[in-house]
């Protein structure tokens, strides 16, 4: 099969594009649904459900208030935003699967990007718009974004370590007799 650049890139745009897409519409139908904050709507009893939460933290709460911090949160997604399709499509040229997890990664970081430049809250503090409640797992709220990136980061991780001639510890024999044919 051909190794086309434009292909491997508009594959990357369009996955990313679907991903930034069902991460924007969701988000929307639910606030549409929700419309202030704490609403609460349970689809199945205690388990799972979908709230209205406006998060200004990153991750697990980090940078909450902290306006400096977010700023630089903002400047490095920015920065990743533009060499991550790049990355992909050279660093990963031959690692259609590794393409694929790093356009879910782009598509939900540029859906919770958009969120923080557009979407502010009552005090005018950018948030990002959470809305299934995972609280019963022990997790907090999150969005379609959120799923996206960590999908596509474990992905990533388990196709460098196992998946393909290139991987850290290929599963297949053929994937480690071409390993050991580039190596030599």
């Amino acid at each position: 099969m051909k190794d086309d650049k434009a292909t491997h890139l508009l594959r990357f745009l369009l996955i990313a594009c679907i991903a930034l897409l069902a991460d924007q519409v969701t988000k929307a139908i639910a606030f549409a649904f929700l419309p202030n904050k704490g609403d609460m709507y349970w689809l199945i009893d205690g388990w799972l459900g979908f709230s209205h939460v406006e998060n200004d933290a990153i991750a697990f709460g980090w940078g909450s208030g902290n306006r400096p911090f977010m700023i630089i949160i903002m400047v490095v997604t920015a920065i990743l935003a533009v060499a991550i399709p790049f990355i992909a499509c050279k660093a990963f040229r031959r690692n259609a699967p590794a393409q694929v997890a790093l356009a879910f990664i782009e598509g939900g970081a540029i859906g919770n990007f958009v969120d923080r430049l557009f979407v502010k809250n009552a005090q005018g503090i950018a948030v990002v718009r959470d809305f299934v409640n995972l609280e019963r797992f022990g997790f907090a709220n999150c969005n379609v974004a959120d799923f996206c990136i960590t999908f596509g980061a474990v992905a990533l991780v388990i196709i460098l370590l196992f998946i393909g001639p290139q991987a850290a510890f290929p599963l297949k024999k053929k994937w480690r007799e071409e390993a050991k044919k580039e190596s030599e």
